[in-house]
């Protein structure tokens, strides 16, 4: 047995891929991986022998896939500034609860659920796309992976509504929290679009296709920022007009990424919308086998994101000037952390993509040259920030105080922009690879275990204060970052990632031809 086979979990299919390729052996496929941007970025799958695998090319693919995932993300992330600052000019209260709320949501319930449950389309979506016996099996997953989203978000839609006991009972004022209880009520409306609209955008990732939700956005955002400015000052909802502009445009998003792809020409030469089927998505051991990967995944993203807004939270008790840097250092932050998201988004699917094909040396090499992409892109931001660091305070803020301890912090936050790097490549390559379950272990361990209480000791009992936090937020990156790394270098069989794959996939088709079956005797 091999020194690390403990990081490889004991898993089993029943189905046998005995009929299937061989996991080195590479599956014809004749599907498009592309971006929409026209012919010359398409690129049809070799059929036949395995593809040679050249290292700048598979960069050069990488870096073209990420980039509309990065400007997607951004562009998500601005919906919600939009939305804070168009309610600011009501005043600190309005303020006070509209970020407050947008935080809890964040956490709780939208992104979390959405972005985090979607992560099994990461596994099972671009498998299926390149190794299921029929392409219509990633429109499967993909309604199946809408319908138990939506299902999964009944239970936090539940505690949103009745949140402001709850807050209460935290120590939060009851100005702030039945403030926050009645912006999330009307937040709720937002869900089953931004839901939607997480999980069809993932669909098409599957396939290549990066830049639909990039697109789509670059036309809502200005319809956003009308929406907003239109239903807080121009007609009696207020602060309440906020969530009701938010939910008008997740609903447009979903809408017109719907529209997007019914006249994609990739998605339709792909041939992957098979029609609604619902007996195949309610599947119950199909069902079962998403939630193992949803439920981790979910985990995964909403502990990380957990962790730093317990920070912010935490800085707010400094004072002012912690907190109004620690606003500078999150935005940027949060800014930052597109690029290797938009590293991790690629590399999930061209990993998930060559284990479906049966091609492990190409996922391999995939898996490899997205951490040294993420290091290459986390060095560079390294070096700017610590160039601008004496600077960049005062792009937010004429506070000299504020200036000078966003120039303090500046250099934590670029020394974790390596590990930061790596954790988002690699954590990609983990859920290509259908093992977000270790994602989100690393991710409790070094934050809660570790990150959260050493800065919060750092920072209130040893005086460091909003640098302490920070320490904290490094440590858990650098463990986070490498952990996954030594995983993916290390710890994986890619052999047995393959057959996984096909094992996947084989069970999705057993239990089509036994749902045929049934209606044929039926």
């Amino acid at each position: 047995m091999d020194e690390t086979s403990f990081l490889l979990p004991a898993r089993s299919c029943s189905s046998s891929s005995s009929s299937s390729s061989p996991s080195g052996s590479v599956q014809p496929d004749r599907r498009v991986l592309a971006n929409e941007s026209g012919s010359s970025s398409s690129r049809v799958l070799e059929t036949g022998s395995p593809p040679r695998h050249n290292g700048l090319r598979e960069i050069v693919h990488l870096f073209r896939d990420s980039i509309p995932v990065i400007f997607s993300y951004t562009l998500q992330l601005s919906l919600q500034t939009v939305s804070v600052t168009v309610v600011a000019r009501l005043g600190s209260t309005e303020l006070s609860v509209s970020a407050f709320s947008l935080m809890l949501a964040f956490v709780t319930g939208r992104w979390c659920v959405a972005l985090g449950g979607s992560t099994a389309l990461d596994t099972l979506g671009s498998q299926a796309f390149t190794g299921g016996k029929h392409t219509m099996d990633l429109s499967i997953h993909f309604q199946r992976c809408l319908l138990i989203l939506w299902l999964l978000f009944i239970p936090v839609g539940i505690i949103w509504a009745n949140v402001a006991p709850i807050l209460m009972a935290l120590g939060q004022d009851e100005e702030l929290s039945r403030g926050t209880q009645q912006y999330l009520r009307v937040l709720l409306l937002a869900a089953p679009g931004y839901i939607g609209f997480e999980t069809l955008k993932k669909y098409l990732q599957c396939q290549g296709i990066m830049d639909a939700s990039t697109y789509v956005l670059i036309f809502i955002s200005p319809i956003n920022v009308a929406l907003n400015v239109y239903f807080v000052h121009y007609t009696d909802f207020g602060i309440y007009g906020s969530p009701i502009a938010l939910s008008f445009t997740f609903s447009f998003a979903f809408f017109f990424l719907v529209i997007y792809t019914a006249y994609s020409p990739t998605h339709a030469q792909n041939g992957t919308w098979g029609g609604f089927q619902l007996r195949a998505v309610l599947d119950a051991r199909s069902c079962i086998t998403f939630l193992k990967l949803a439920i981790p995944g979910i985990l995964m993203v909403g502990t990380e994101w957990a962790a730093f807004e317990i920070v912010a939270l935490a800085a707010a008790r400094l004072g002012n000037i912690p907190r109004a840097a620690q606003s500078v250092i999150m935005t940027t932050d949060q800014i930052l952390n597109s690029i290797p998201f938009g590293i991790g988004v690629a590399a999930s699917t061209r990993v998930g993509n060559a284990i479906g094909r049966r091609d492990a040396a190409g996922a391999k090499f995939t898996g490899h040259l997205s951490a040294l992409l993420s290091v290459i892109t986390g060095t560079i931001v390294m070096i700017a920030l610590l160039l601008a660091k004496d600077v960049y305070g005062y792009i937010f803020s004429d506070d000299e105080s504020v200036a000078q301890l966003v120039s303090q912090v500046m250099p934590l936050v670029a020394s974790f922009q390596v590990a930061d790097g790596l954790a988002g490549s690699c954590g990609g390559v983990l859920r290509g690879q259908g093992r977000q379950h270790l994602g989100a272990a690393f991710n409790i361990v070094a934050y809660y275990v570790l990150a959260l209480p050493l800065g919060i000791t750092l920072a209130f009992h040893w005086g460091y204060g909003l640098p302490g936090l920070w320490v904290g937020q490094v440590v858990a990156l650098f463990i986070v970052g490498t952990c996954e790394y030594a995983v993916v270098w290390l710890g994986t069989d890619w052999d047995h990632e393959v057959e996984m794959g096909v094992c996947r996939n084989n069970q999705e088709m057993m239990h089509e031809v036994t749902r045929t079956a049934s209606e044929v005797n039926a």
